[in-house]
C-alpha cells in the first residue's frame, strides 16, 4: 500500500509500505476513507522537532472495518469508524476517569506498540489498529460524504478544541478569549460557543480565519499580538480580562499572552504543544491564574461530538479549506507550512 513518510524536514512523500495485517487478536485493520495534515505535523516538518529518519506520519483518519481480531466485540467489517489521534484500551485506570491519552497500553500512530509491532501512521490506505474496541467510535453505517469533513476533525482538533474549553473550565455566560487561529483554536472557538459563553475573542491576524471563527461564534476579533493583545482584551473587557482563556498554539509567546490575559481567578485551558516555555509563575500567584490541560483524550469527547454533527449541531469540518487526493501529500503540508490552507483533507 501506499503512505505518508517523512524523510527530512520539508521532505514528505507518498512511499510503498507493506500492507498492514492483524498482529493481535484485540486489533482491526481500516480502510482509511479521509485523513488529513495536523499542525503538529508541521513541527517535525519544519525540522523544530528532531527528524532522525525515514518515519511514518499523519495520526486522523476515518474509514471503514475491513477485517477484526478474534476478540473484536464492537465492531464489525463494514462499519465506519473515526480514531482519535491516539488508541487506548479504554478501560485502563487513566482510561476510566476520562484521561485515555495517557492509557497504560496505549500509545501514538506511526511508531511501536507495546509488543514491538509497527504503528501504521493515519496517512496511508490502510492502518492496523491495536486496541480496536477501546480506540474506534463507529457510526455503523457509512454517513453521508457531506459529514466526513466534520467527523474527521473529532479524530483530533475538535476534540482538542473541546478540552481546551473543558481544562479552562468554561461556563454559561463567560467571556472567553482563544489565543490561536489555526484548526485547534477556532474549534476551541467552536467550542466555547458549544458551552455557553456569552462572548468569545478570537485571536487571528488572517481574514479567512477571522471568517470561520464568526462562523463558529467568535464576536471580537483581535488582530494583534502580545502587549497589543493583551491591552486589547482589556479594552474590551473593561480592564478586567478574560473568564476563561484558551491557548492553542504552545509558544512562549502565545502562552505569556494567554496569561496575561486571564482575569484574576481564571483558568488558561491549554492545548497547544509546548516549545520552549517558561512560565510567569509569580505572576501567576499574585492573580490566582491556573493552567490546565495537556494532551487532549479525544476518545473521552468523541461519542457525544460524533452525535452532534450527526445531528447537525455543529459542523467543525468547516476548519478544512483545502481537500487534495493522498498522492498530492506534499502539497498539502506546503500549503499548510506556508498558511495557504487552514487544515488540509486527504482522499484516496
Amino acid at each position: 500500500m501506499k503512505a505518508t513518510i517523512l524523510h527530512a524536514p520539508g521532505d514528505i512523500r507518498l512511499d510503498e509500505v507493506p500492507d498492514p495485517v492483524l498482529v493481535a487478536p484485540t486489533d482491526a485493520l481500516v480502510r482509511v476513507t479521509a485523513s488529513c495534515v495536523c499542525g503538529s505535523d508541521l513541527w517535525p516538518y519544519r525540522g523544530i522537532n528532531d527528524v532522525a529518519e525515514p518515519t511514518r506520519i499523519g495520526h486522523e483518519f476515518v474509514g471503514i472495518v475491513e477485517e477484526v481480531g478474534a476478540e473484536v466485540r464492537s465492531l464489525r467489517p463494514g462499519d465506519f469508524v473515526i480514531a482519535p489521534f491516539m488508541y487506548s484500551d479504554n478501560t485502563c485506570p487513566h482510561c476510566r476517569v476520562g484521561i485515555q491519552s495517557r492509557c497504560s497500553h496505549g500509545g501514538f500512530w506511526g511508531g511501536e506498540d507495546r509488543d514491538g509491532a509497527m504503528v501504521d501512521g493515519g496517512q496511508g490506505e490502510y492502518v492496523r489498529v491495536p486496541l480496536a474496541d477501546g480506540t474506534l467510535v463507529s457510526t455503523r453505517e457509512v454517513p453521508d460524504d457531506s459529514l466526513i469533513p466534520s467527523l474527521l476533525s473529532l479524530s483530533d482538533v475538535m476534540g482538542t478544541g473541546w478540552h481546551a474549553g473543558v481544562a479552562a473550565r468554561v461556563s454559561e455566560g463567560d467571556t472567553v478569549v482563544v489565543v490561536g487561529d489555526g484548526a485547534v483554536g477556532l474549534s476551541g472557538v467552536l467550542a466555547a460557543a458549544r458551552m455557553g459563553a456569552e462572548r468569545i475573542i478570537a485571536m487571528s491576524r488572517h481574514a479567512s480565519r477571522q471568517a470561520v471563527a464568526r462562523d463558529f461564534g467568535a464576536t471580537d476579533i483581535v488582530e494583534v499580538r502580545g502587549d497589543d493583545a493583551v491591552a486589547a482584551v482589556k479594552e474590551l473587557t473593561d480592564g478586567v480580562g478574560a473568564d476563561a482563556v484558551l491557548e492553542c498554539v504552545g509558544t512562549n509567546e502565545s502562552m505569556h499572552t494567554a496569561i496575561a490575559a486571564a482575569r484574576p481567578g481564571a483558568t488558561v485551558g491549554y492545548v497547544g504543544v509546548p516549545h520552549g516555555i517558561e512560565y510567569p509563575v509569580r505572576d501567576m500567584f499574585v492573580r490566582n491564574v491556573g493552567i490546565a490541560g495537556g494532551i487532549a483524550p479525544a476518545r473521552q469527547y468523541l461519542p457525544q461530538l460524533r452525535d452532534e454533527v450527526l445531528a447537525g449541531a455543529i459542523n467543525p469540518g468547516a476548519v478544512f479549506d483545502l481537500e487534495l487526493p493522498l498522492t498530492e501529500v506534499a502539497e498539502a503540508y506546503a500549503a499548510m507550512d506556508e498558511r495557504r490552507a487552514i487544515k488540509s483533507l486527504l482522499r484516496p
